[in-house]
């Protein structure tokens, strides 16, 4: 798979990948969230013109998973993750965190954040195995506490629902080349 930026037409396609995503929530009891519409074309745009929103493509060019983002609290947020069931388990997910993770320190950013269902196996769980950690209430920043909020009142609170944060080490420095002596021997 490559990861490259979404382009306009990509967008229908991931409001497409945005419903099959839903099913395996139908399969666990909650289908409220399988029945939840995708992200509106405009929201896609949106992300797509601030430069925060990828996609996973297979050899056709057609996107099979995608990523969009926001800058939250000098975090860069993951609004959206969602990959395609048929592709699923293949480290796609991973790679589009991980696509996030460069950009975020390219730009300066010392962490990633995201709100996530607690109890599901493909939410919280494997995003801990990805090396995010809880973040307890009393450290939720004011950007995060009003995304909390706001899906409360969409009544995502009815099953339980955490944030989560990465952090991040910075970007190596660039360094100049070791000088050389005319035998290969490195000096230090």
């Amino acid at each position: 798979m490559r990861i490259r930026a979404a382009r306009p037409d990509d967008l229908p396609i991931l409001q497409g990948i945005e419903n099959a995503t839903g099913e395996p929530f139908r399969d666990i009891g909650m289908i409220e969230i399988a029945d939840d519409a995708p992200p509106s074309l405009e929201v896609l745009e949106e992300h797509r013109r601030d430069g925060r929103a990828w996609v996973a493509v297979d050899d056709s060019d057609t996107p099979v998973a995608y990523l969009i983002s926001e800058v939250v609290d000098d975090t860069e947020h993951i609004a959206q993750v969602s990959v395609h069931p048929a592709v699923a388990r293949r480290g796609i997910g991973r790679d589009l965190i991980d696509h996030l993770s460069e950009h975020a320190r390219a730009t300066g950013l010392p962490a990633l954040t995201l709100t996530t269902f607690t109890e599901v196996p493909w939410n919280a769980p494997y995003y801990a195995r990805l090396g995010f950690r809880v973040i307890e209430d009393d450290e939720l920043t004011p950007g995060l506490t009003k995304i909390r909020a706001r899906e409360a009142e969409f009544g995502l609170d009815r099953w339980p629902r955490t944030v989560m944060r990465l952090d991040l080490t910075p970007a190596p420095a660039h360094r100049a080349p070791a000088p050389q002596t005319g035998h290969g021997v490195t000096l230090r």
